[in-house]
């Protein structure tokens, strides 16, 4: 689901904001955004005020928001990537993303010249907000992330998709950490992971494999 009515997706009707809306009773101000194939927290206010709040603490890095992906190959990349993305209308913006590999897999399936393909389970902070920062800055690192249909690699999106059955995008918001605006109280707030992610571990034909950074 999109998260509000934007006009790159006129023929939307079905958002975030009016569900919660419906379930609080309340009205409510999306303090920031995900793209429509990613799953995860998402942050909202009840007033204008604390809407504001937040997104300033957004801006000054005094939000902590925490991603999951399964991206390509083995993660080897920097553990801080700072480097330019595209934004909606093609211009660059400054953008850094912190990185660490949690699991490396296997999957017993040839793909291109090679007999086996590899993926891993990454966390990613970005530092900035930019759009599709994270998807952007994997694919400059060439460790694109699963099912991504606009910045991803097409060989393997082919293979979850039409030989797995898993078309989801592998990318979820897992975590958002903060103080709340008004007291000032530690919070974390995590999302569960969408069923694909399980699906993916249960595939007979993966394993995990060991290495150095998947045995912290």
């Amino acid at each position: 689901m999109l998260v509000h009515r934007t006009r790159i997706a006129e023929e939307e009707s079905d958002f975030v904001l009016q569900h919660l809306r419906d379930q609080v009773e309340r009205h409510l101000y999306p303090v920031h955004r995900l793209d429509r194939p990613t799953s995860g927290v998402l942050l909202f206010a009840f007033d204008p005020e604390t809407a504001r709040t937040l997104s300033n603490m957004l801006t000054d890095s005094g939000i902590r928001k925490t991603y999951t992906a399964l991206v390509r190959g083995w993660y080897g990349g920097p553990e801080l990537l700072d480097h330019p993305v595209k934004n909606d209308r093609g211009n660059l913006r400054d953008a850094q993303t912190e990185f660490r590999m949690i699991a490396s897999y296997t999957m017993n399936r040839p793909i291109g010249n090679y007999p086996t393909a590899r993926y891993s389970i990454i966390e990613c902070n970005p530092l900035s907000g930019r759009w599709h920062q994270i998807r952007q800055h994997l694919a400059h690192l060439r460790h694109y992330i699963i099912n991504d249909r606009v910045h991803g690699d097409g060989k393997h999106n082919r293979i979850f998709k039409e030989e797995l059955g898993i078309e989801p995008l592998f990318l979820h918001a897992t975590s958002i950490e903060m103080n709340h605006p008004v007291d000032g109280t530690p919070l974390f707030l995590k999302a569960q992971f969408p069923k694909h992610w399980e699906a993916f571990r249960e595939l007979d034909i993966v394993t995990l494999t060991p290495t150095d950074s998947s045995k912290e």
